[in-house]
């Protein structure tokens, strides 16, 4: 459903693949259409956690993660709409392009957020974590540790 002041692509982002993923695993949370938080900050005021399911595969690329240490995780928004490319969020007085915002909408559905590990078990390739807003089912791209020195830019200071 657009809101006013919308703008669609006028053709379908999904009808123009150019490259090949796979997915490693799963997210598994609480959340489903409708019932999902807007973003991780309101995934953790709910104070439920969720968790990772990877393929077997995959589980020995955990070698090196520990509990408490924050993850940066890519996944695929498998349910989310792909065509606006201007879009009006609703705590925003105007519309913003979609590179300028957070939301799940996007050509390529490809969402980052940075957990914290509560729970490992490298051998069956699952991982606990803090929080996510990602529908339960929703297909894992790649894990990536948060490293404070790589992934805050140099003299960056948040505004006041």
């Amino acid at each position: 459903m657009k809101r006013e002041g919308e703008i669609a692509l006028p053709f379908d982002p999904a009808q123009r693949i150019t490259a090949g993923i796979t997915f490693i695993g799963h997210i598994r949370s609480p959340w489903g259409k409708g019932t999902a938080p807007k973003n991780l900050r309101a995934a953790r005021e709910t104070g439920q956690g969720a968790r990772i399911e990877l393929l077997p595969d995959y589980a020995p690329g955990l070698r090196g993660l520990a509990v408490g240490q924050a993850i940066q995780l890519l996944y695929w928004v498998d349910r989310g709409q792909r065509d606006l490319i201007v879009q009006a969020p609703a705590h925003a007085h105007e519309t913003r392009g979609t590179f300028a915002l957070r939301s799940p909408v996007r050509p390529n559905p490809i969402a980052l957020g940075t957990v914290v590990i509560t729970s490992l078990d490298p051998a069956a390739g699952i991982i606990g974590i803090d929080a996510t807003d990602a529908y339960d089912g929703t297909p894992l791209l790649d894990i990536k540790p948060w490293i404070d020195t790589v992934d805050v830019p140099p003299g960056w200071r948040p505004e006041a």
